[in-house]
Order: structure tokens, then C-alpha cells, then sequence
């Protein structure tokens, strides 16, 4: 377990850290299975105690990442649409691609900011953005406002539950991690109670759902 915790100790302090941040946070938003959220969760879990990689830089980068990526989907959406991919083409996804379509009239802000924290519900909204022409730039900037919000929160989790495991970086980081998922699934459920609502993690199980 000691080496583990050197291993990620030393790691996170080498500068290419922060470019597999920025490249997970990127692709993650187009590619659901690029896990961002546990790499920034677990990396600020261990600043928060070793003070590297910089939380503020960290956060920074993984903020500009979910940006790029987000809007980088738009663009494939736009250019390639929905049905290119073989995993786009599951009825899961198209019921998705449909909900969100219908979703993106009604209550644009709330979808995209919400979407953010949701990995199949990012990529679904984004991508549906793209498709349906949604206005560019009010995208980039409900965009911009949902990845600040994102970076902000998962690292903020990360230090928080991080700070109590300073001998041990590696349990820590997966608490953290566990931690994060759990709230996010919490919130929104908490959230869509209270608005009456069904929760948006329901909904992408089940996209035709209707309220």
C-alpha cells in the first residue's frame, strides 16, 4: 500500500498530470466511458494533503477541459449527427437523443447545466445541441457556467473528503471518488423531488418517460 501511495504521490506532482486532466475532461465530453470525474475527484484528494498537483490550477484545467469537450461535441453533432457511430444507433441512445432534443426547447439552461454533471447526459445533450442547431453561443455559454460549476464542485469534493486520509492517498482519492458519485446522484435526485420532477438520472435510463 506505501508504494501505491509514493506512486500517486509522485505522480501527481509531474506537470503531465494536468494535460491528462485537460485530455480526459476534453474527450469525456463526446466519449462517456473517459472517466474525468474520478481523475479530478482523486487528483484534488490528494492535494488536498500533498498540495500537488495546485487545486486552483487544477481546477482550471479541468474546467477548461469540459469546455473544449462539451463544445467540441456540439460541433460533431452539427457536423456528424446522431446516427454515424454504431453506439449512437442503440435505441437507448436514440431515445436519449430524442429526449433531450425535446428537452432543449423547453429548458435549455437548466438541461445543459444539469447535463454537465452526468456523464451519458452530457454527451446526449451536446451532441443533440450540435444537431438541432441550437444557438451557438448561448450554448458556449451555458457551457462555460456549467464547467466552472463542474471543476469547481469535483475538485471541492475531492479536498474535502481528501483531507482526512493524509497517510493514505490512495484510500482517500477512492472516498473521494465514491463520495462524489454518490452526491451528484443525491443532489439531483433531492432537486427533481422537490420540482416534482423525475430525476434526470431516471430519465436517461428511461427517455420516453414523461412528467
Amino acid at each position: 500500500m506505501q508504494a501505491i501511495n509514493d506512486f500517486i504521490l509522485t505522480a501527481a506532482g509531474q506537470p503531465w498530470v494536468l494535460l491528462l486532466v485537460l485530455a480526459c475532461c476534453l474527450i469525456d465530453g463526446f466519449f462517456p466511458p473517459i472517466p474525468s470525474e474520478s481523475v479530478v475527484v482523486g487528483l484534488s484528494a490528494v492535494a488536498a494533503t500533498a498540495d500537488v498537483p495546485n487545486p486552483w490550477l487544477l481546477m482550471a484545467v479541468a474546467a477548461l477541459g469540459a469546455f473544449s469537450g462539451d463544445n467540441l461535441a456540439y460541433l460533431i453533432g452539427r457536423r456528424v449527427g446522431t446516427h454515424r457511430w454504431s453506439w449512437q444507433r442503440g435505441p437507448r441512445m436514440q431515445s436519449a437523443f430524442r429526449w433531450a432534443g425535446a428537452e432543449l426547447g423547453k429548458r435549455p439552461a437548466s438541461l445543459i447545466l444539469v447535463a454537465r454533471f452526468i456523464p451519458i447526459g452530457r454527451v446526449a445533450v451536446n451532441l443533440t445541441a450540435g444537431v438541432t442547431h441550437y444557438h451557438h453561443a448561448r450554448f458556449v455559454g451555458f457551457t462555460a457556467l456549467s464547467a466552472t460549476l463542474w471543476a469547481a464542485y469535483s475538485v471541492g469534493i475531492g479536498l474535502f473528503f481528501g483531507q482526512w486520509f493524509e497517510n493514505n492517498h490512495f484510500l482517500g482519492a477512492v472516498i473521494a471518488i465514491v463520495c462524489a458519485v454518490g452526491l451528484g446522484i443525491l443532489v439531483d435526485l433531492v432537486i427533481n423531488r422537490i420540482r416534482g420532477k423525475v430525476p434526470v438520472v431516471e430519465r436517461l435510463k428511461d427517455p420516453e418517460t414523461q412528467e
